[in-house]
């Protein structure tokens, strides 16, 4: 396996796991509190996140399984960058994403603006991360195989609006703070 791919599987394994776990130890940990992080997100929006992220996720998939199995990585061009530009765009997508429970259980129980402030940067730094795995897939050169690059690149976009536009924009502020 190429080393940049190595890396980025490792990437996605260790971030995976630690986003995962953090929701997971979030949620354990506060059983009966569940409701809190929504915030003052209305029932009826809920619906469309709760809609958006199985959606969101297989995007992320997607992309994941183009750039992984798909894409020659010393053939790959983003303009002029090179296929590495991935492995920092899912780093910076996976560590803050692994903040944003913890830090929001914390703002729940002790507000503060620093955490305010931090759970702010952290959904902002995602959404952007988000939006420049869309544009660099967008930009990739070669484009083949066609079928595995529309359907990264379209999942990609679906995974930038769930993050930036619902998490980044939309959850902070409808959050009581």
């Amino acid at each position: 396996m190429h080393p940049q791919k190595r890396a980025m599987l490792w990437i996605n394994v260790v971030g995976g796991i630690a986003v995962l776990g953090s929701y997971a130890y979030g949620l354990l940990a506060h059983p009966e509190n569940g409701q809190a992080l929504w915030g003052g997100v209305p029932k009826d929006l809920r619906s469309l996140y709760v809609a958006g992220m199985p959606d969101a996720a297989l995007g992320y998939l997607a992309s994941t399984y183009h750039l992984l199995l798909r894409v020659d990585p010393e053939l790959a061009r983003i303009g002029k960058l090179q296929f590495g530009i991935f492995n920092a765009l899912y780093a910076a997508i996976l560590i803050p994403s692994a903040f944003w429970m913890p830090l929001t259980w914390r703002m729940i129980g002790q507000p503060s603006t620093v955490l305010w402030v931090g759970i702010r940067a952290v959904l902002v730094l995602v959404g952007i991360s988000a939006l420049g795995m869309a544009v660099a897939l967008w930009n990739l050169k070669p484009k083949a195989p066609r079928g595995s690059y529309w359907a990264a690149t379209i999942g990609s976009v679906v995974f930038c609006l769930h993050t930036g536009v619902l998490d980044a924009l939309i959850w902070p502020w409808l959050f009581p703070v």
